[in-house]
């Protein structure tokens, strides 16, 4: 029977070469170490390919190896042949999410309840939101909401001083991964470069037909067949980060805006969803603009 205490994920990337695999399981296997699941992809050097190879190994340890830094040490000759980009990931210690909302609450609550039933392998020890409509909802899983509000047209300086409130909490409650649960603020530069890499965010996919208020209206109106969701990564750049998981639902002339509202935000939800469950499992790598998905 596996011991969850010595499981461990070790995710990777370099130019791809003749090898890899050999020499990551070899290693493995020489430390007594037990493969439970390998999966790995090379993006073809092209026009818009990278030349990555990008590989997942899910494994257990023998009891003097079980620990990140002990692995490490193990991997640095590996590591330093191949130019390797590489991270062991205990399994027994759950990622730490800060989720922030605004005033539409669908997906907040989707995540809590996905968090408290168990079936997201996270720890959240906080909420923030720039408004107070969810704080009842938020003691009620037992989680302590932050609200820390901004005005309509706040300047530069008290958005900062906002998100700089934010940087605090993640720095104290040791936070992983930022979630925007429909949080409904443009990120400074400065924001978004203290969040590199962990933060996610949710959006419909009608950007950039349908921006500004009410999108699921302005898409009834024009007789829109799909409705969609992407999840990314925040960057800079509104709505252009690195995208992570999509998906559709079909609408005809028969519903009603409210009924496109409805269908919007469930698929959301589901989005959002997996794209931080399949994070939180070390199952996304960076691939320049794009991402590599081990499902």
């Amino acid at each position: 029977m596996q011991n969850p205490a010595r499981e461990f994920v070790l995710t990777l990337s370099c130019q791809d070469a003749k090898g890899i695999v050999y020499a990551v399981s070899g290693l493995l296997y020489q430390a007594g170490c037990n493969i439970l699941d390998s999966q790995q992809y090379g993006d073809v050097q092209s026009a818009d390919g990278t030349g990555l190879f990008f590989m997942r190994v899910h494994f257990s340890a023998p009891e003097h190896l079980a620990d990140e830094a002990a692995l490490d040490k193990l991997f640095a000759q590996v590591r330093g042949e191949f130019g390797m980009v590489a991270r062991f990931h205990a399994l027994a210690v759950k990622p730490r999410l800060l989720l922030l909302v605004s005033k539409h609450g669908h997906c907040l609550n989707d995540l809590l309840f996905r968090w408290q039933s168990g079936s997201l392998p996270v720890d959240i020890p906080a909420v923030v939101s720039n408004h107070p409509d969810f704080a009842s909802l938020c003691e009620g899983y037992g989680v302590p909401f932050h609200h820390l509000p901004l005005a309509t047209g706040s300047s530069l300086d008290i958005k900062r001083e906002q998100e700089s409130r934010i940087e605090a909490l993640v720095d104290e409650h040791r936070v992983d991964l930022v979630v925007l649960a429909r949080y409904m603020q443009i990120l400074s530069p400065a924001f978004c470069q203290f969040l590199s890499g962990r933060a996610i965010n949710i959006h419909h996919s009608f950007l950039p037909s349908f921006k500004g208020a009410r999108p699921y209206d302005q898409a009834h109106a024009r007789g829109v067949k799909l409705i969609g969701a992407t999840a990314h990564y925040v960057t800079a750049d509104l709505d252009e980060g690195p995208i992570i998981e999509q998906d559709v639902e079909r609408v005809d002339h028969s519903l009603a805006p409210a009924d496109f509202t409805a269908v919007g935000r469930d698929v959301e939800c589901v989005v959002l969803a997996r794209a931080v469950k399949w994070h939180s499992e070390h199952r996304v790598l960076r691939n320049g603009h794009k991402t590599v998905v081990f499902k």
